[in-house]
């Protein structure tokens, strides 16, 4: 083992940051077209339901597929990373878009009621009254696009985008189990991690709610 972390360790850890700078990029991008589209759709309702089928089909079109679709776009297909970027995003827009829809949409109508009649305009009962009360369902589908994230983006490796996809298929080819689990077992203890801190965070909100 000491041996493999000597010869393997500094790749690990490079691909494992370029493997978080990947998804981190992604969700930072999912998040703003997301969450305020998500809004939007609340208040324009008769736009969710094709808003919403678009982007369930890009999230069952394959990861590797999705990837070739987007090769000979001329801004993305300069760059590997953009590449993957972008059909990172694509697979994470969709748990963030539909939680935040139906998280704004679950509250009470009452309150609804009582915070206009208090006089609250549409953006302060959005701010001191919908997302609080839908920030955990909100935050679960965060939670879901992140965890998305992490595992697709080790497919961004077979068209060079680099991360922990980068030493999976190094192994493959070599048919060397070492070299899979030293791409794999990162890959997904970082999904458990991220899994994890949104889960308490979750929860936190879940009982404040």
């Amino acid at each position: 083992m000491s041996a493999f972390l000597h010869r393997y360790g500094s790749q690990i850890a490079r691909l494992t940051f370029e493997h978080l700078w990947l998804t981190a990029s992604a969700m930072l991008f999912a998040s703003l077209i997301g969450l305020p589209l998500g809004i939007l759709l609340t208040r324009q309702q008769r736009l969710a339901r094709p808003v919403l089928a678009v982007a369930n089909i890009l999230q069952t079109i394959p990861s590797l597929a999705l990837f070739g679709l987007l090769l000979p776009v001329p801004f993305l297909g300069d760059r590997a990373a953009r590449l993957a970027i972008v059909a990172l995003i694509g697979y994470a827009l969709l748990p963030i878009l539909r939680n935040t829809y139906a998280g704004i949409l679950s509250v009470d109508p009452a309150l609804i009621d009582v915070s206009n009649a208090l006089g609250m305009k549409g953006l302060q009962r959005l701010v001191k009254v919908e997302l609080p009360l839908a920030a955990s369902v909100i935050l679960a589908g965060l939670r879901t696009a992140t965890v998305t994230c992490v595992g697709v983006a080790t497919i961004a490796a077979a068209i060079g985008a680099g991360g922990l996809g980068e030493l999976i298929f190094r192994g493959v080819a070599s048919v060397d189990n070492g070299l899979v689990l030293a791409g794999a077992v990162p890959a997904a203890l970082l999904a458990l991690c991220a899994d994890g801190v949104l889960g308490l965070l979750e929860k936190r909100l879940a009982v404040r709610r």
